[in-house]
């Protein structure tokens, strides 16, 4: 049994932590960004192949004070680094400190901070705000143990390290983990070009289970781009594991790796996987190559016969099927003033089809412009606070009775 940590965009921690509920994780604790949980190895394999809305799995390793570089130096080099590397294998450091935007993998000596110049701050305190410096502490105490203890040391690999280290610093403490995941988890692989910005599949896959989405009954995006939704929509009705893309998982090189029981869990996931939809899943868009581009998708993730993409514009939106079911879309936001300007009459737009097409079904509008929101000229039943990246944004939802 470990304790591990999924973490996720701020706001969906309640959506992953009942998916790991689902999952059989034992005592589960949400926290910002992420939801705690323990399990054995069959669980993280699980985790990692299951998760529709968290980002990565960690594993901590161990949690200590470190208000200085020396004192970080010393506790990372403490840890029986041999229990998870050895020479033959690469590695990597990726370093959070709470409150810096920056976020950085070790690659070498170049990353040090510049000399200290008059003026600046106590050197110790100004290289521990420094992920670069921080994440290259703990980069030195692993190559320096590994090397008295083995003779050698590990090579650093940036892109494809065989184990990925996460050192999280907040408040004097350091929070070391492994990252089991590798690759973020939002990277599905079935999506390999982008129409205009789309949503994160993780962040596509909280937004459709947030919706209460009825598999039974109808889904549409009647704006969607590269088609991220509804393929989510696709892979969430057919039950599809979004882990069933990936070639590889960081836990692959973990010294306990039982390959066996990851074929198992392989094994049972795609056991488990629906062969029909029970009700349409269309998605629309005016433009001809962003329809292109989510055929392109739906033929990878194995949906081109199950969920429909057309070029259809927003004007011609109507129900399906014979019963109400569920409209999701994501219309642009705007970010220069003039591009506000011309989306009002969009989101008006939208408000107008609602009212008058689409009686009986459930609509949201996922934003990050809330003026903008207001050109609905619907009243929202729920408004859940969301981010898509550092943009805060909300999910509208709409019952059109």
């Amino acid at each position: 049994m470990a304790r591990y940590f999924a973490t996720t965009a701020k706001g969906i921690e309640s959506i992953t932590a009942e998916e790991l509920k689902r999952l059989g994780a034992e005592n589960i604790e949400q926290s910002f960004g992420g939801v705690y949980f323990e399990g054995a190895n069959e669980l993280l394999y699980r985790a990692n192949l299951h998760l529709r809305t968290a980002t990565r799995v960690l594993m901590p390793i161990r949690e200590f004070a470190a208000k200085t570089p020396e004192m970080l130096y010393d506790q990372v080099r403490r840890i029986k680094w041999e229990n998870y590397l050895n020479p033959q294998m690469t590695f990597a450091v990726d370093c959070t400190i709470a409150g810096s935007k920056t976020l950085r993998r070790t690659m070498g000596a170049e990353n040090l901070p510049r000399p200290r110049l008059p003026g600046d701050p106590e050197p110790l305190r100004e290289r521990l705000n420094n992920s670069r410096f921080a994440a290259l502490k703990v980069k030195d105490a692993i190559v320096d143990q590994l090397r008295q203890k083995q003779g050698a040391r590990p090579n650093v690999d940036a892109e494809q390290p065989d184990i990925q280290v996460v050192a999280y610093l907040h408040g004097g403490r350091c929070i070391l983990s492994l990252d089991s995941s590798g690759v973020s988890l939002h990277e599905r692989g079935y999506r390999l070009r982008d129409a205009g910005a789309p949503l994160k599949e993780t962040l596509a896959a909280a937004i459709i289970e947030l919706s209460g989405w009825d598999t039974a009954t109808p889904f549409i995006d009647p704006m969607c781009g590269s088609g991220t939704l509804p393929l989510e929509a696709g892979l969430t009705a057919l039950k599809i594991a979004p882990g069933l893309f990936r070639e590889r998982f960081g836990f692959f090189s973990w010294p306990d790796f039982d390959e066996a029981l990851w074929t198992r869990v392989v094994d049972e996931a795609r056991a488990k996987i629906n062969r029909r939809i029970e009700a349409p899943i269309l998605g629309f868009d005016q433009d001809r190559d962003a329809i292109a581009t989510a055929l392109e998708n739906s033929k990878r993730a194995g949906l081109t016969k199950l969920v429909h993409f057309e070029k259809r514009g927003l004007e011609s939106l109507a129900p399906v099927g014979d019963k109400p079911g569920t409209l999701i879309v994501n219309p642009p936001y705007g970010v220069r003033l003039g591009e506000v300007e011309e989306l009002k009459s969009l989101y008006t737009m939208l408000g107008d089809l609602f009212k008058q097409r689409m009686k009986g079904y459930t609509a949201f509008i996922f934003t990050g412009n809330l003026e903008l929101a207001k050109q609905v000229g619907l009243r929202a039943a729920r408004r859940i606070e969301l981010f898509n990246g550092p943009i805060d944004c909300r999910l509208l939802k709409y019952d059109l009775y």
